[in-house]
C-alpha cells in the first residue's frame, strides 16, 4: 500500500470516528433573511426572503436602526418603523417571500432589516440594509457593569377564577431565572414588562424587582402580570431589561362568557319587567266601571195566558202589574189612588121580560 492509499484509509477512519461538527447542523436550523438589494432610498421597496424558519408562522419584517446581525436592535421595536411594517406567513417548509416598502426609522443608522416571529416560541434574524439618504451613526457604547441574562425558559404561573369568567382582569406572574453575566452586582433592576394582542406591538411597563444579583450569581424574578377587563384572545408577555428583549411567553386568554350569558338573560328579563310596569300603570291610569243602579220595568203588552188551567190562570191574572207614579195616561193626577186590584165588573142578571 503506497502513501497516497493510507492518507486515503486514515482520512475515511477518522471521518468515521469523529462526530460531525456542531456548527453545522445549528446553521442548517436557524433561520435566514435574504434582500433582494442592500440599499434603497425612502418611497421604495425591496424584496424579503427567508428560509429554515417554523412552518405557517406569522412573521413582522421592519426597518431597524441602531443595530447590526450581530448584537440585534438597540432598543426594540422602538428603533424600528413600525407603521411601515409588512407581516407574512410562512409555508409548509418554513419559507416566506415578502416585498417591504422602505421607510427612514426613527433613529440613524446603521440599518437592518428585521424579522421576527409574530406568535409562538420567540425567534429573530437581521440583515444589514442602508436607507440611502439616512443619518449614520456610530452605535452608543454599552454601560459598563452587570449584565443580566435568562438562564432558563419563562413561564406564567396562576389561573381564571369565577370573576374572570365574568369579565374581571386575568393576572398572571411571570418566572425566570436571571444571571449576572457582567463584572459587577446588579441592584434593583428595573424591568419593562410589555403585553402584546396579535401583531400589535407590546404595551410597557416599568417594574422594579427588590435585590441584588451578583457576578456570576442567579436569582429567580417573579413579576405580576395583568390585563384589562374583559381581555380575551392571543397575547405574548415580554420581559425587556437594558434596551434588550430577554424573554417572550405566549399567553392564551379564555372568552369571559358569564358577561355573555348576563346579557342574554338581562335580553330576556328586562323586556318582562318593562311589560309588568306598563300594565300595571294601565291598570292605575285606567277609569273603574260604576256600579250597576237600580233596573227600571217599564209595563210591556198583555200576555195572554195559554195553555194554563183556569184556576192557575186566574191567580196569575189577578197579580197587579207594576206601574210608573208618572206613567198613567188614563187617569186624573188629581183622583185618589186605588191600588186595589181591579176586578171584572159582574154582569146584573135580568129576570125574564
Amino acid at each position: 500500500m503506497n502513501g497516497r492509499a493510507r492518507w486515503t484509509v486514515l482520512v475515511a477512519v477518522l471521518a468515521l470516528l469523529l462526530p460531525p461538527a456542531a456548527g453545522t447542523a445549528s446553521a442548517a436550523d436557524r433561520p435566514t433573511v435574504r434582500l433582494s438589494a442592500s440599499q434603497a432610498g425612502t418611497g421604495g421597496s425591496v424584496t424579503v426572503s427567508g428560509s429554515g424558519w417554523r412552518p405557517r408562522t406569522l412573521l413582522m419584517l421592519l426597518v431597524c436602526g441602531q443595530a447590526v446581525p450581530t448584537t440585534g436592535v438597540r432598543g426594540g421595536t422602538n428603533s424600528c418603523a413600525n407603521a411601515d411594517g409588512r407581516a407574512v406567513t410562512t409555508d409548509a417548509e418554513g419559507r416566506f417571500r415578502r416585498k417591504l416598502p422602505v421607510a427612514e426609522p426613527p433613529v440613524p443608522c446603521p440599518c437592518v432589516v428585521h424579522v421576527a416571529t409574530a406568535t409562538g416560541p420567540g425567534a429573530e434574524a437581521d440583515a444589514v440594509f442602508q436607507v440611502a439618504g439616512h443619518a449614520v451613526e456610530p452605535l452608543p457604547a454599552e454601560p459598563l457593569g452587570g449584565r443580566l441574562s435568562v438562564f432558563t425558559d419563562t413561564r406564567l404561573d396562576g389561573s381564571d377564577g369565577l370573576l374572570t369568567w365574568f369579565g374581571a382582569p386575568a393576572e398572571r406572574t411571570l418566572v425566570l431565572t436571571v444571571g449576572n453575566v457582567g463584572a459587577s452586582p446588579v441592584r434593583d433592576p428595573v424591568f419593562q414588562v410589555g403585553t402584546s394582542h396579535g401583531v400589535f406591538a407590546p404595551r410597557w411597563e416599568e417594574q422594579r424587582w427588590r435585590g441584588t444579583v451578583r457576578p456570576g450569581a442567579k436569582a429567580r424574578i417573579e413579576l405580576p402580570v395583568d390585563l384589562a377587563a374583559g381581555a380575551h384572545g392571543a397575547y405574548t408577555v415580554s420581559l425587556k431589561y437594558g434596551g434588550r428583549v430577554l424573554a417572550e411567553q405566549p399567553w392564551d386568554v379564555g372568552r369571559p362568557w358569564g358577561v355573555t350569558l348576563f346579557w342574554i338573560l338581562a335580553a330576556v328579563v328586562v323586556p318582562a319587567a318593562v311589560f309588568r310596569a306598563g300594565m300595571a300603570l294601565v291598570d292605575r291610569v285606567r277609569p273603574r266601571r260604576t256600579a250597576p243602579g237600580p233596573r227600571i220595568r217599564l209595563p210591556g203588552p198583555t200576555l195572554r195566558l195559554v195553555g194554563l188551567r183556569p184556576r192557575e190562570r186566574a191567580r196569575h191574572s189577578s197579580r197587579p202589574s207594576p206601574a210608573l207614579p208618572w206613567f198613567a195616561p188614563d187617569r186624573d193626577p188629581g183622583a185618589p189612588r186605588d191600588d186595589s186590584p181591579t176586578r171584572p165588573a159582574t154582569p146584573t142578571r135580568k129576570g125574564p121580560p
